[in-house]
């Protein structure tokens, strides 16, 4: 478990590259138990790739990420998964034939290695009670029979975050989650997050500032791999390099 004192996840001087291209250059943050940390900057600014390095998709070249204090920048992505770190993708990536609690359970039981797709296998009742609860949460009940393919946007968007939330996890990466959704849908993701950053971490991708300034506790700005610069939304909003890279009216309020 995380000390009050200490970070829950912890990344020093991250680096990785492709070739002699450098995509993640040096990146240091700390995130702290229970909040909501976003991640912004243009496109890239090398957000998804240092995702990428944190979830366990790809490994860093250099440098150390550290969970619950402990070193996970050698371990695969599973591993991370059982140890409380869980992540959404900026593209669905769900089973389209599988109806909403089958996607769910196949989360649920993903955890475990090598029980996923064993679906003769009785469900537990623990993880009928987490898909009971992902439902309601997320407010996918009524549609819990129906095949993710004939979701709309906004439902499979929000599927997602629920699979995530299937394997139980202390920190959750979510990759610009509101992307292609309509004002409503935006409204009621919004929510979700800041939902979700009272029982858990929420690490964020975000491109909508409006959604970024209202609900997180500590933002990071990225540019050209490295963080140029972190702090609360109303100080990130109010430094000059900021308004000026990024951000110009929308972080204002204006265009």
């Amino acid at each position: 478990m995380t000390r009050p004192d200490q970070p829950i996840l912890e990344i020093k001087n991250v680096v990785k590259r492709y070739g002699r291209f450098v995509a993640v250059n040096g990146v240091t943050l700390s995130v702290r138990a229970n909040t909501v940390h976003s991640i912004i900057g243009p496109n890239g600014a090398g957000k998804t790739t240092l995702f990428h390095t944190l979830a366990g998709t790809v490994p860093p070249t250099s440098g150390s990420i550290r969970l619950n204090g402990r070193e996970v920048s050698h371990l695969p992505d599973h591993k991370r998964v059982q140890l409380g770190l869980a992540r959404s993708f900026q593209v669905t990536s769900l089973f389209p034939k599988l109806t909403v609690r089958e996607n769910l359970r196949v989360a649920a039981q993903g955890i475990h290695p090598g029980k996923a797709l064993h679906f003769w296998s009785p469900i537990k009742d623990h993880h009928t009670d987490t898909i009971s609860w992902i439902l309601e949460r997320l407010d996918l009940t009524a549609c819990v029979d129906r095949r993710s393919s004939e979701l709309s946007h906004g439902q499979q968007r929000r599927l997602e975050v629920g699979m995530a939330l299937a394997a139980k996890p202390q920190i959750i990466l979510l990759d610009e989650p509101t992307s292609g959704m309509g004002v409503d849908d935006i409204a009621a993701m919004t929510g979700i997050i800041r939902d979700l950053g009272k029982g858990l971490t929420v690490l964020l991708i975000e491109h909508n500032m409006r959604i970024v300034m209202d609900i997180s506790d500590t933002v990071t700005v990225m540019q050209l791999g490295r963080v140029l610069v972190e702090g609360p939304p109303q100080q990130v909003k109010g430094d000059e390099r900021v308004r000026q890279a990024y951000l110009g009216k929308m972080i204002t309020g204006g265009g």
